[in-house]
């Protein structure tokens, strides 16, 4: 089964980079929201939101591994060859590279003509924070830390899972992964419902993010330091981050390009001050914007890669033991 995923999860690779995401085809992740918000809608309210969301999770995702599961091996029940282009069809939905690449250059578009409120408006799309007011470095800024952590959100992670586990996997993935972005934030409507939401999503990037880290330093030469320094910062600045996993795609990018991020954010007029990651040798300007498509482009290839060593690696052994 293993080289079966590896050619899934190849073929899914491929996928994305074609199709991508085409905003009137059906997908699984606007099911798996609305299946969450339906549960939230009924279950965040009263006594026991913790409980209750730990039991939203639980539902959401077995019914996503149960679904997928079956489609999947109903596949490779007709035939090995049937099952793998399911699987990667599956798997192809939970990648974003093409979409991450898009959505990035709707930004750098304005930016390049020097319409600076489209390129505030295009932002806002892809990012939480006030946009309204920002000038060309804080809109590069938030859409190269939008880049940099979805590398691993967005494309290494559910690689990952799909080699461990098949579309069933990443597909479970990607479903905890939207718990995460629906329900997984700090305020008082989400705190305790989401915090098992939250919890498992930082569980399952936990090796994925750090993996995604490393191989951003080894696809591309540091711009302004040397590959030394560009470690130092990645291991200095990647636990500065919030997120015990999104530190780690940031940081590295920011050592790639001799760049700063982090800084002053506004949410809803909130003002939230992050820590700084990397050192600020170059200003941020639209052609970083640029350098972080490239450097998630060579990352995921590098992952890809990997993955089919590891895949191969564990296929020797298994058949030596």
């Amino acid at each position: 089964m293993m080289v079966y995923h590896l050619a899934a999860l190849t073929l899914a690779f491929l996928l994305d980079l074609l199709i991508g995401d085409p905003p009137k085809w059906p997908h699984p992740v606007r099911w798996i929201g609305s299946f969450i918000l339906f549960l939230d809608k009924k279950w965040n309210r009263g006594g026991r939101r913790k409980l209750k969301g730990a039991i939203m999770v639980l539902a959401v995702l077995g019914t996503v591994f149960l679904a997928a599961s079956a489609i999947t091996y109903s596949g490779y029940y007709i035939h090995p060859l049937a099952g793998i282009i399911i699987e990667a069809i599956l798997i192809s939905t939970t990648i974003a590279q093409k979409s991450l690449k898009e959505a990035a250059l709707e930004v750098y578009g304005p930016l390049h003509r020097d319409n600076m409120p489209e390129a505030r408006l295009k932002l806002s799309y892809i990012v939480g924070r006030d946009t309204e007011k920002l000038e060309e470095p804080d809109i590069v800024r938030g859409t190269v830390e939008t880049v940099a952590e979805n590398t691993s959100d967005g494309i290494t992670a559910p690689l990952f899972w799909a080699l461990i586990g098949g579309a069933p996997l990443a597909l479970l993935y990607r479903a905890a992964n939207t718990c995460d972005s629906m329900a997984g934030y700090k305020n008082e409507k989400y705190l305790a419902f989401g915090w098992a939401s939250a919890r498992l999503d930082d569980l399952l990037n936990f090796i994925p993010a750090r993996l995604t880290g490393l191989l951003m330093l080894l696809g591309k030469k540091p711009e302004h330091t040397s590959f030394k320094k560009a470690w130092n910062i990645l291991i200095r600045d990647s636990r500065k981050h919030p997120s015990p996993n999104s530190g780690w795609g940031e940081a590295a990018a920011a050592a790639l390009m001799g760049v700063q991020l982090g800084g002053i954010n506004y949410y809803k007029g909130i003002v939230s001050d992050r820590a700084r990651m990397g050192d600020p040798v170059a200003v941020l300007e639209k052609g970083h914007i640029l350098s972080v498509i490239e450097i998630m482009n060579r990352t995921s290839l590098l992952f890809l890669l990997f993955l089919w060593l590891g895949g191969m690696l564990f296929e020797l052994a298994v058949t030596w033991i």
